[in-house]
């Protein structure tokens, strides 16, 4: 019988990373963290089921035994081959590279990999006057962008934007960007660890050396002709009942995310279709499952229902963000204009399909 499933956490020890994650109630191993790995079926960060009869066997190992009763009947064979989603905490303790990620056409052709990357942060934490680069300043092009890397003027060529706790930002491959000095943020992002560098502010590793850049490749994969997207996203709730909200932050191809804010109970479904990940940000509560069977969690923990769950209740008084692959029409754009937005609102202000205005009105306006 299938049941919601937690993992034991994969931590990074990247350069820039420190022992923030204490703030949030985490047992940490010595030495810098950088990131918490929550639910993860890559090979850089296996994650391992904690709870359960299924308890210290693998994500990977659990989705070959289940396939479609883990995943879902609408999802495509390619995600039983390699599971969709990454979701990660984030010690920003000091600057992370500038970067940029491919999308999925120049993974496959270049790197060999399925995806590319495309992702959004909710930032948790943000010590005053921390802030993201993100993407380009107005007229950028290619040749500006290469002649200031040469002068080592790259800061004028990159936006900056600042951020506050709650803040959320969706982050198309192709676009450049880097998280500041003192944000702690959860990461949704494709099950991809392609990472660009441009820059990394000329630190030295523990051995003498410095991290590479992949200077080439970024140039290939970044967006010089389009407008670099709108930044902050403010997203759409709708009201379940007198005291819960489902707030959506974004949607596109490769996964969407929905802020639950929970103050009594909420019904679920998976209806068999595809999995859901929630990650409590704050607050605690129970899933109640199978008839009568409950499972409590707390912040800042993640668990994975399954597809073939069906039925289950939320209980308590959190706040949590959900993760899955969509059906854009059905989960997101057709909820949110039966709950009363217009196809303007919906393009603008939500991450994914906010950055794409004219693929949106393309395929999907009334």
């Amino acid at each position: 019988m299938l049941y919601p499933l937690k993992f034991e956490p994969v931590y990074k020890n990247y350069i820039w990373g420190g022992r923030n994650l204490e703030l949030l109630g985490r047992k940490l191993p010595d030495g810098k963290i950088a990131e918490s790995w929550e639910v993860s079926c890559h090979p850089c960060g296996l994650s391992t089921i904690a709870n359960g009869d299924y308890k210290g066997l693998s994500l990977l190992d659990f989705l070959k035994k289940f396939k479609r009763r883990a995943l879902g009947t609408a999802m495509e064979e390619k995600y039983a081959i390699k599971f969709p989603l990454l979701v990660k905490l984030i010690d920003a303790n000091d600057r992370l590279s500038v970067q940029v990620h491919p999308d999925d056409d120049y993974a496959r052709s270049h790197e060999g990999e399925v995806y590319g990357k495309n992702e959004m942060w909710y930032v948790l934490r943000a010590k005053p006057g921390a802030g993201i680069i993100y993407g380009l300043a107005p007229g950028v092009t290619r040749d500006a962008f290469e002649k200031a890397i040469t002068d080592g003027e790259l800061a004028k060529c990159l936006r900056s934007v600042q951020m506050s706790a709650g803040d959320v930002v969706y982050i198309p491959a192709g676009t450049v960007h880097a998280l500041g000095e003192g944000l702690m943020v959860l990461e949704i992002q494709q099950n991809s660890n392609i990472t660009y560098r441009v820059y990394d502010y000329d630190r030295v590793c523990e051995d003498g050396t410095k991290r590479p850049l992949q200077i080439e490749r970024a140039l290939e994969v970044m967006h010089f002709e389009e407008a670099s997207p709108t930044g902050k996203i403010k997203g759409l709730h709708i009201a379940q009942g007198d005291k819960c909200t489902v707030r959506y932050l974004a949607a596109c191809s490769s996964f969407a995310a929905e802020l639950y804010d929970i103050r009594g109970s909420m019904q679920e479904n998976t209806g068999g279709e595809r999995f859901f990940v929630y990650t409590v940000i704050e607050g605690e509560g129970e899933i109640v499952f199978n008839g009568n069977q409950r499972m409590a969690f707390r912040a800042v923990e993640s668990f994975l229902v399954p597809a073939f769950l069906g039925a289950y209740t939320l209980y308590g008084d959190f706040k949590a963000v959900k993760s899955y692959l969509p059906d854009l029409e059905r989960n997101v754009i057709l909820p949110l204009r039966k709950a009363g937005y217009s196809d303007y609102d919906i393009c603008h202000h939500i991450g994914g399909l906010a950055a794409c205005p004219k693929t949106f009105r393309k395929n999907y306006s009334a």
